[in-house]
């Protein structure tokens, strides 16, 4: 079993890649192996709708989307998939919704490339904005028909700079709890 982590903060190191790592440490405990990619920072383009992935059936966006669809043949191959944004506006990053949107599109459109895998949405916040964000990605996995393990609370922790959610217990026990269920989760489907 394998699990891939999207990261789409602009920083490679920064909160989101740690509350990525915190649940990879339970997955990985578990056996299951663990892959994160970067997102966040890199120029990505958006959905144009213009048909092309549905119409060809390759399970590739037809824009020079090299990452994208990189990112795309790792969910797919993966039995789980981790996406993380910090709160940007109540939101996800531009990046990551660019890669909702394109991946959303390819994969529907190629047979519900996504369906019955395990998803999960980390969102790393100074403030506020966390709810909206999470639902932002947990939308993403529901409409591709996939499951959603829960854990102890919402899937975040607050942080403003890097390794400041380290000092927050509630989201670093959440973050454990979310691996270990998703870890059953994944064992019980296989």
């Amino acid at each position: 079993m394998r699990v891939i982590g999207i990261n789409g903060s602009p920083h490679k190191n920064g909160n989101t890649s740690i509350l990525i790592q915190t649940v990879f440490s339970e997955l990985e405990k578990a056996g299951i192996k663990t892959e994160l990619v970067q997102l966040g920072g890199r120029l990505v383009h958006g959905c144009t709708a213009c048909g092309k992935c549905r119409e060809i059936q390759d399970r590739r966006c037809h824009i020079k989307n090299d990452l994208i669809n990189e990112m795309i043949g790792k969910m797919i191959e993966a039995d789980g998939i981790i996406l993380g944004s910090p709160v940007y506006f109540a939101d996800i990053t531009p990046e990551m919704k660019a890669l909702i949107d394109v991946a959303g599109y390819v994969t529907r459109g190629n047979g519900h490339l996504l369906r019955r895998k395990v998803g999960a949405g980390i969102a790393a916040v100074r403030r506020g904005g966390q709810l909206h964000t999470l639902e932002t990605m947990n939308n993403f996995f529901l409409i591709n028909q996939m499951i959603v393990p829960g854990s102890s609370y919402w899937n975040f922790a607050y942080g403003k700079t890097p390794g400041d959610v380290l000092n927050d217990q509630e989201g670093m026990q959440t973050m454990h709890t979310l691996g270990e269920n998703m870890a059953w989760l994944l064992k019980k489907l296989a």
